[in-house]
């Protein structure tokens, strides 16, 4: 296929994704008609608190689950229609990887850092054997900075930083277009954190990746991202460049977030929004009713009978928000 390098690396559009509750006939909502795309090359940030919907978006768009309705384009290939349990033998997974949280957990404990390195291009590259994969895996190995004496050791045999370097070699070794990176420094740290987000960085310059990087530590994402989402509850409440979401953000969520990023050698103060009330259920929530209703303090009548959908601030800048286009 010959794609067009002017349209979107990755599409999603309207992707939903409803849990059954066991032995009822309600649902979670954990992904509610979710769109957004990304460009090529690339670096978006996905924020928003725990249980907000961040991890099932991922596994959406990593195909590890299926949706239950919504549109995954990758490279102009509807890839969302391709079941899970077969997408993993197709060729687009090579080009998708994912760098996970915890390189402890995420590692094969039988596994040495070359064995690790070497399953993908055994599974889904060519097939390289002998001096070939060898050779292939030291390139990789190279590349993330981990030193070829270390490719003899296990898991529990290297550092933190270190078994977060095998596995972004892992996530590499295909060259992917996308990387989606999970928490991927949030298990490490502070100092390793630097080195590690300085590799990401370079990794995308040297290879043209397009990451898409989730996390709780939004001055990470600041630091890493061009363009950040904001989520809630399910749905994406607030899109734009990442100096218009931390600077200048227009949904009453967003301002809610962005207070807790400190600001060193600034004796600039962030005003804090105080937010009352507890989020609303996740079970078939209310299609006209503001997830956000009853902890913003800027909801209004309408929030409460009409869902607010994205709008444009300004040509880049979108937010789910009434209040943010009076």
């Amino acid at each position: 296929m010959n794609a067009d390098t002017r349209a979107p690396l990755l599409d999603v559009r309207a992707l939903t994704k409803y849990f059954p509750l066991r032995g009822t006939t309600a649902r979670v909502h954990a992904v509610d008609d979710v769109t957004f795309a990304i460009a090529r090359g690339e670096s978006v940030g996905l924020v928003g608190e725990s249980g907000c919907g961040k991890s099932t978006l991922v596994k959406l768009i990593a195909r590890v689950l299926d949706p239950t309705d919504g549109r995954i384009y990758f490279d102009g290939a509807d890839v969302g229609t391709i079941p899970a349990e077969r997408f993993a033998r197709v060729p687009a997974r090579a080009r998708i990887q994912m760098v996970f949280q915890d390189p402890a957990d995420s590692l094969n404990p039988r596994f040495t850092a070359f064995d690790t390195i070497a399953d993908p291009l055994r599974r889904l590259g060519t097939a390289p054997t002998g001096q070939s994969l060898r050779t292939r895996v030291a390139e990789v190995a190279e590349l993330v900075g981990l030193p070829r004496a270390l490719l003899g050791r296990y898991p529990h045999q290297l550092s933190g930083g270190q078994q977060q370097r095998v596995g972004i070699g892992r996530a590499i070794a295909l060259r992917p277009s996308l990387l989606i990176l999970d928490e991927p420094t949030s298990a490490l740290d502070v100092s390793v954190q630097a080195v590690i987000l300085h590799l990401l960085a370079d990794l995308r310059e040297r290879l043209g990746m397009a990451y898409l990087f989730v996390s709780h530590d939004l001055n990470v994402v600041r630091m890493v991202t061009e363009r950040v989402l904001v989520m809630y509850l399910g749905r994406i409440v607030e899109s734009g460049p990442a100096a218009a979401i931390f600077d200048a953000a227009a949904h009453p969520y967003t301002r809610a977030l962005v207070p807790a990023i400190p600001v060193l050698g600034s004796a600039r103060h962030r005003e804090r929004v105080r937010l009352s009330g507890e989020p609303r259920s996740p079970v078939d929530p209310s299609p006209t009713t503001c997830r956000f209703f009853g902890r913003c303090p800027d909801g209004f009548e309408r929030c409460e009978r009409e869902m607010p959908v994205l709008a444009h601030i300004t040509d880049d800048h979108e937010a789910a928000c009434f209040a943010a286009r009076r």
